[in-house]
């Protein structure tokens, strides 16, 4: 009978073959060097150190890089033209603008004082609040049921077809949605001109300031609403589908599986939204505004935006409009860093982590 003869194997055997660079063979300084930097990298509290993070993420980097240039460009150097603010800014002093800040006298904190006592800014602020929390009520919880009710549809091309029509009126400018709304709501509107053949009164809820808050609001959710579903539909399409059988087989309904795992699984990006959605708080909108500012008056429609547009750089007052400008933009901050806090109590992310 004949054994086999396969040797067993040896440490020796199973260790696999450094390399000259591990070993310390002569490949040069350079070779030692790289090996050296590499070990200390390594050591550093446990993880790796931003030179080789840099190094392993170079492409992404220089993926991103324009547009945190933008971002930039636009959105953080303008911040240091807030020193106006402070000042009795006039760009007629000199032919550049940008050298009449260095020109134009100091007043300190006088173009605050005059937002603060004028009654005008104080009514702004009351009609931005009462549209952010109509939206907030009204608006936030209509994309969230309508992406559970599109995800609910068993077709994929009815799902598609109903997602595509929800999201077009996304990429309308607000003139055209304003003018679909005039024609559907106004005094000579479909509404009204069949009332009036049928021998009824006709209205005009275009012009009425009593309910111009919710007619905003109900333009905002026919504009935005499909965006908000394709982040909601975004979240749910990674839970994954053994969780929604696990629990078919454990005798939960429809409205159990939605309450135990759909909404869990959306609750981080709802978080997120919120917090987003109350730091943008103080603007409800400037041009759906503006549009509709002769309709309905200044008293229902002017807000924060519309009243630094009018008060500040309508009239060339660009001081006062920096001014109401940066104490919108210090409310905002501060409603954003209260909301996260909120949401890291209630255990989510928010926008950033603890």
């Amino acid at each position: 009978m004949s054994h086999s003869t396969v040797p067993r194997s040896t440490p020796e055997a199973d260790t696999p073959a450094k390399t000259p660079a591990e070993s310390g063979g002569a490949t040069g300084p350079g070779s030692r060097f790289r090996s050296w930097f590499r070990s200390r990298d390594r050591k550093r509290s446990g993880k790796l150190s931003l030179r080789l993070r840099f190094r392993r993420d170079r492409t992404l980097l220089l993926m991103v890089l324009p547009a945190v240039l933008l971002i930039l460009v636009f959105n953080y150097i303008p911040i240091l033209g807030n020193v106006v603010a402070f000042q009795e800014y006039d760009p007629y002093l000199s032919e550049n603008g940008f050298v009449a800040i260095f020109q134009s006298p100091w007043v300190g904190f006088e173009q605050f004082e005059r937002i603060f006592a004028d009654s005008g800014f104080w009514h702004a602020v009351q009609n931005t609040f009462v549209l952010f929390f109509l939206q907030l009520v009204l608006f936030f919880p209509v994309p969230i049921l309508l992406a559970l009710l599109i995800n609910s549809v068993v077709r994929p091309r009815v799902r598609a077809v109903a997602q595509a029509v929800m999201y077009l009126p996304h990429f309308f400018s607000w003139v055209l949605v304003v003018t679909v709304f005039m024609q559907i709501f106004g005094g000579a509107g479909i509404i009204a001109q069949t009332l009036r053949r049928h021998g009824y009164e006709g209205f005009d809820l275009m012009t009425n300031p009593e309910i111009f808050k919710y007619l905003v609001t109900a333009e905002t959710i026919w504009k935005d609403a499909g965006w908000g579903i394709i982040v909601f539909l975004a979240a749910l399409s990674s839970v994954s589908h053994d969780l929604y059988e696990a629990a078919a087989m454990d005798g939960a309904g429809r409205w159990r599986r939605m309450w135990h795992i759909t909404l869990p699984a959306l609750r981080p990006v709802i978080a997120l939204l919120l917090v987003l959605r109350v730091g943008d708080a103080l603007t409800v909108g400037f041009e759906q505004l503006l549009l509709q500012r002769q309709a309905v008056g200044v008293d229902a429609s002017d807000v924060l935006d519309t009243y630094v547009w009018w008060n500040g750089i309508r009239n060339q007052d660009f001081s006062y409009a920096a001014a109401a400008g940066l104490i919108k933009g210090v409310f905002g901050l501060a409603l954003v860093l209260t909301a996260n806090k909120v949401a890291h109590l209630m255990g989510e992310q928010g926008v950033y982590k603890k």
